[in-house]
């Protein structure tokens, strides 16, 4: 598992603060993890490369060279049955955003967990 933004704004910074509090509150640490950009690379390496909104998509899906590459590219909140929304919204302008995210991200995770059972 790995996680990788479309932008290089803030390669090998931490997550935004807020992140980091809302996930410690249930028992996830992020202070491991650092930004980067996602590479035409990542498309071989893993089995699934999920999107967070049709912009990212749309970019991830142009790094990919093939079919098997574009077919591991999906939007992370199609696994997200019971949420209307079709993207993840961007919690930095909203004093509660990083909470709707993690609510929206949890949803998603179950269902792709579901997806995935045997």
């Amino acid at each position: 598992m790995d996680s990788a933004g479309t932008d290089a704004y803030h390669i090998g910074e931490l997550p935004d603060p807020r992140s980091i509090e809302i996930a410690r509150q249930y028992g996830i640490d992020l202070t491991d993890q650092r930004a980067r950009k996602i590479i035409r690379k990542d498309l071989d390496e893993f089995d699934l490369i999920l999107t967070m909104d049709q912009s990212n998509y749309r970019h991830v899906r142009a790094l990919a060279q093939n079919e098997q590459q574009r077919q591991k590219i999906k939007s992370i909140l199609t696994f997200a049955e019971a949420t209307p929304q079709s993207e993840v919204p961007d919690p930095y302008w909203d004093d509660n955003g990083f909470q709707i995210v993690y609510d929206l991200l949890d949803e998603a995770t179950e269902g792709i967990l579901n997806e995935l059972a045997p």
